[in-house]
């Protein structure tokens, strides 16, 4: 599971019956993008029943560890493109053309290290995401190219959106069933993530992307999986929030100089910490009410994930809430997030996506 989101995501101005020369999207990171990974995976770290997806295509819960749609989601929607289907769901059939308008890698979690969320079962941690893509471009997306020129031209034409790392903190560093934060301060792990982080975007680089926008770590330290355990003084664990800010304050400068190192690339921040922030001590002026507990009921006293069967106790006012279990996002704040992304100047910077695809 997890609060922020590192996100990657392939990006297109096409939709879905497209020539296959266009560009497609893809989706990597952890829950906060998952659209169904787990579902088909070994873990407890699922959310495929109700109330999850209760406001996203008649209810159905697909995976999404939301009451709706994920920032890739809207991402999706902004550029008319359909929604990246769970890779996992989509290599059990033999033949399927939706590899050609994108796949979603992401999975509840795990995080940039492989040893996170393990405690939970099975997920696919950053680096086997980028495997199962680098086996997507040579064994599926090659069979729509006449030539690797072609194929070079169309990942170079897509974007990437990727949100990795919250989920090293909360089901790695600061759970007790780890020795990580014993061998390691908060800001050797912080560097420790942002080196492990920077070579897989340079893997990435070398298998074609070139339009890339890596999201900062949230203030984790708002979520109620952990006010409520740390009872803080104020809204937040201050203290919490502080060993993310040593990894956001390195990812930015990791960011340029891969900019500015990798020939044709665009490494976009995704400035999401402040507006994360910003919206936990101030929800009035995101439209919210209510920014300290999950609106569904949950297990472990708000602890924990949503629990099913609820009916109308399940979450009664989604759209007024930051929090819809004790974890994750949403669908309005989801929303906020990309809009802003893909329009202001606020939140990816130096360019939005909109100004990034025109590029």
């Amino acid at each position: 599971m997890t609060i922020f989101f590192f996100i990657s995501i392939l990006i297109t101005l096409s939709s879905a019956n497209a020539d296959p020369l266009a560009p497609a999207l893809y989706v990597l990171g952890d829950s906060l993008l998952d659209s169904g990974n787990n579902n088909l995976l070994l873990t407890v770290a699922r959310a495929n029943f109700s109330p999850y997806g209760m406001n996203f295509d008649g209810g159905r819960p697909t995976g999404r560890f939301t009451n709706g749609r994920t920032v890739a989601d809207f991402i999706a929607e902004f550029i008319r493109l359909p929604y990246a289907p769970p890779y996992m769901s989509i290599k059990r059939l033999v033949e399927s053309d939706q590899v050609k308008t994108g796949l979603n890698f992401a999975s509840g979690s795990c995080g940039i290290l492989p040893q996170t969320g393990s405690d939970l079962g099975k997920c696919l941690n950053f680096p086997e995401q980028v495997d199962l893509f680098e086996r997507t471009v040579k064994e599926d997306l090659s069979r729509y190219y006449k030539t690797s020129t072609e194929l070079s031209n169309y990942l170079a034409k897509s974007l990437f959106l990727i949100s990795i790392g919250s989920n090293d903190y909360i089901n790695n560093y600061l759970n007790s069933l780890y020795d990580t934060s014993k061998r390691y301060s908060p800001q050797s792990f912080a560097t420790l993530l942002v080196n492990n982080l920077s070579q897989q975007l340079q893997r990435l680089y070398e298998l074609g992307a070139r339009k890339m926008i890596v999201f900062e770590i949230g203030p984790i330290g708002c979520i109620p999986a952990i006010t409520r355990l740390k009872k803080p003084n104020g809204p937040c664990a201050e203290d919490i929030n502080q060993m993310t800010i040593l990894f956001n304050k390195q990812l930015a400068p990791m960011l340029l100089n891969l900019t500015s190192t990798l020939q044709h690339s665009s490494f976009i921040l995704g400035s999401v910490n402040w507006l994360g922030y910003e919206a936990a001590i101030t929800p009035s002026k995101y439209g919210l009410s209510d920014s300290s507990n999950p609106c569904c009921v949950t297990w472990m006293n708000g602890t924990s994930g949503c629990i099913p069967g609820l009916g109308a106790l399940a979450c009664k006012q989604p759209d007024k809430q930051y929090f819809f279990d004790a974890y994750h996002l949403t669908e309005t704040l989801y929303k906020q997030i990309a809009t802003l992304c893909f329009n202001s100047s606020s939140v990816c910077i130096p360019k939005n996506i909109n100004d990034l695809l025109g590029s």
